[in-house]
């Protein structure tokens, strides 16, 4: 049974497939040809579907299998980003109790594609344009008992991240390159940084995962994508994550520009007391747990789930880290001990 044709947990009668074009019978007519589409690190799967007059795309996600269209984060945040006009794709139609949505196809160009293409002196604009984007969402606000105001980058969360790092990186990936004796240590260290992050009174609402493999370019213009996962915490967590990709890497000119723009948004729309250099202290530490946390993702997706696609994006993150470590003494003692990758990945 080929991946496209894998049932669904609990699913005894139909394939997915299968699945799909009934709920395509529903709205949209029979559909001509539906054709798997390589999806991201989760466990949701994506179907790329031809009608006889448009095209769409058919997201099977077991999560929503066992949740409801109520509780299901991905239809919660598409109903809250979507009243508040951030461009994502329209939903056509779900059936949650086989875990399927029928979305708009808003094409297959992220913006990762434009760097190195034709398309690549749009690029300064298309990122202020998308960080215009990025400070209208993290306007949004709502009851704290909802999702996704429920939800926080806290010390809980931070330090997770940080574990995952040291469970799947320097226990595995990086083993024999780290002094395991100085492990205690450096989860000593990571806790101090997430305490540093914990600011509840500077919280606002992000994305979470908010870089150029999530942002789209349909027609000239961003659409978001994967958003699910949305969640509070400091401003500079989105912008670490579009600024200091893991994917792609800015001109450091445009760089600079681009937390200079998001700072001032941010000022113009009250969102935030800071002055630019406590801006700018927070976006490197955020930028070393954010960028630490992705590397933890890579090394798990390498070596547990055996995808090798994101093992080249270790490299190029580990090589930022450099930066924030020389600018912030109190990511120095972290550093220290993480020396030996630091120098591997700049062999």
């Amino acid at each position: 049974m080929s991946s496209l044709e894998t049932r669904p947990k609990g699913c005894c009668r139909m394939t997915i497939k299968e699945n799909i074009t009934a709920l395509f019978n529903t709205c949209c007519g029979q559909p001509l040809s539906i054709s798997k589409i390589q999806g991201d690190a989760s466990s949701r799967q994506y179907f790329r579907i031809i009608g006889t007059t448009d095209t769409f795309v058919g997201c099977y996600d077991p999560a929503f299998e066992a949740s409801t269209e109520v509780t299901y984060p991905f239809l919660v945040l598409h109903n809250l980003l979507s009243l508040h006009d951030i461009p994502i794709p329209a939903v056509k139609a779900i059936d949650a109790e086989k875990g399927l949505l029928l979305l708009e196809d808003c094409g297959d160009l992220l913006l990762q594609n434009l760097f190195g293409s034709q398309k690549e002196e749009t690029i300064p604009l298309l990122y202020r344009e998308i960080i215009d984007i990025l400070v209208q969402l993290q306007t949004i606000g709502g009851k704290k008992t909802n999702i996704p105001f429920n939800r926080s980058f806290d010390k809980e969360k931070l330090m997770f991240e940080f574990d995952f790092f040291i469970e799947h990186g320097l226990l595995d990936f990086f083993a024999p390159a780290l002094d395991q004796q100085s492990l205690g240590t450096l989860r000593h260290e990571f806790e101090a940084i997430a305490e540093l992050l914990v600011k509840p009174r500077h919280f606002v609402l992000n994305h979470r995962d908010f870089h150029s493999r999530n942002i789209l370019v349909y027609n000239g213009k961003p659409v978001i994508i994967d958003f699910q996962d949305a969640r509070m915490g400091l401003p500079q967590y989105d912008a670490v994550s579009l600024i200091k990709d893991s994917y792609i890497k800015l001109n450091p000119v445009l760089a600079e520009e681009l937390k200079a723009y998001h700072f001032n948004a941010l000022r113009l729309h009250d969102l935030s007391t800071m002055s630019f250099d406590e801006y700018l202290y927070y976006f490197d530490l955020m930028a070393f747990q954010r960028n630490i946390k992705a590397i933890g993702t890579f090394c798990y997706q390498t070596r547990v789930k055996k995808n090798s696609t994101f093992e080249h994006s270790i490299a190029p993150t580990l090589a930022y880290i450099p930066d924030y470590i020389e600018a912030r003494t109190e990511l120095r003692a972290a550093g220290k001990i993480l020396r030996p990758l630091l120098e591997g990945a700049a062999s």
